[in-house]
């Protein structure tokens, strides 16, 4: 028996990273050493004091229990507190945080609390995917704001149509950048608060790259900006920072209005993340902060080594001040999808197709840093010995 699926399933496009799995998986049958440039999932451990917390949190009967939907408030409290620390930031851990399932719950939920079917989003093209899958299941209509490299692949706010811009109720922002490793400035904000007074958008800026940056650039959070908070919310977790992407704990942050509309979807969906893993968060946000900068030395020498590596087969790339991720065209003569074939197929090396993010994605491919060092250096030995010099 066959059962007809719902338009919103027809209409969402297969998740990126699942096809890529599929391929390794593929690849790893026909007996290929496979090296994964693909998902950028951080492959360094979880810090012991984090994990000792949560098994400690374990054997502590109420944790067994329905957690609240919007998080204990101690871990609201300290994710304000890091804010108020990191970006001077006061929040109300009250009524203008709430936790979330990893911020990619909270990304995709958003839309079913504020986009009713066929109103209009503003999403980042290229960009991560959840913004356009989540608007699409609430039956919104994407429209896709083109990040160019002549612009810092930062959108032109200008160049979206008056039409556009009238009947579009929410934005999403992305900085510093998946999959572009751009970064946005304070003039940027300043422009996108403006916009959003003028034509009453809700923006939605996702901030997980914020504590993976290089070389003293610290990256800003949209509510540092004065009016950011009217305006919008921020969305992040302990993903990258602490090595903690499987744990699933995030947050959002900002407009209390908005902030309570998301929690009240939330109750209605979930019952709230296990309350040992929002201890363990905690331990994170409140502990020793040396393992960041751990973290960012680790993937600055990364960084490094793929860059220069590309760069020494003909590219011109200049190093991403944040992020892990390396954003760069392809040669001549290849699509995106095409040239990814191409190095896994003769360098065994899979490489993320930028067409994968968005049209605008087109003509590029994203490598991620997060494996080790060794193995990063043979993926571009391999490039080099199995592809060689390169033209654009």
């Amino acid at each position: 028996m066959r059962f007809k699926e719902a338009r919103r399933i027809k209409n969402l496009p297969p998740y990126l990273f699942a096809r890529i799995e599929q391929v390794i998986a593929q690849k790893k049958e026909e007996g290929v050493d496979v090296i994964s440039l693909g998902i950028g999932d951080p492959d360094m451990p979880t810090p012991e004091h984090i994990i000792k917390d949560a098994e400690k949190q374990l054997y502590v009967a109420e944790n067994h229990q329905y957690p609240s939907s919007v998080g204990m408030l101690s871990y609201r409290k300290s994710v304000a507190d890091f804010y108020a620390r990191r970006f001077g930031v006061e929040l109300d851990p009250k009524t203008e945080v709430v936790s979330l399932i990893g911020s990619k719950e909270g990304i995709a939920h958003i839309s079913w609390c504020y986009l009713d079917p066929g109103d209009v989003v503003l999403v980042p093209d290229p960009g991560y995917p959840v913004y356009s899958g989540g608007a699409i299941l609430a039956g919104a209509e994407p429209y896709y704001m083109p990040l160019t490299a002549d612009k810092g692949f930062l959108p032109d706010l200008n160049a979206i149509p008056e039409d556009v811009a009238r009947k579009a109720k929410m934005m999403f922002i992305n900085y510093p950048n998946n999959p572009t490793g751009a970064v946005a400035d304070e003039a940027f904000y300043i422009e996108v608060i403006a916009f959003a007074r003028k034509y009453e958008i809700l923006v939605c800026h996702d901030n997980a790259y914020s504590e993976v940056s290089y070389e003293g650039y610290k990256p800003l959070s949209f509510l540092e900006i004065p009016g950011a908070k009217e305006v919008g919310i921020e969305f992040s977790s302990v993903s990258k920072a602490y090595n903690m992407t499987g744990w699933r704990i995030g947050w959002a942050v900002g407009n209390p209005a908005v902030i309570e509309a998301l929690g009240r979807f939330k109750t209605n969906i979930d019952s709230g993340q296990f309350q040992a893993i929002q201890y363990a968060a905690m331990a994170g946000l409140n502990g020793p902060q040396e393992i960041v900068a751990t973290n960012n030395e680790i993937y600055r020498e990364r960084r490094d080594i793929v860059v220069d590596g590309l760069n020494a087969m003909g590219w011109s790339l200049e190093k991403p001040k944040a992020t892990f991720y390396i954003w760069a065209p392809v040669p001549k003569g290849f699509t995106s999808a095409s040239f990814a074939e191409y190095v896994i197929e003769r360098a065994g090396v899979v490489i993320t197709p930028g067409n994968g993010y968005g049209e605008q994605g087109e003509g590029y491919f994203r490598i991620s840093i997060t494996i080790p060092k060794e193995r990063i250096a043979e993926a571009l030995e391999r490039m080099k010995n199995n592809i060689g010099k390169v033209e654009f």
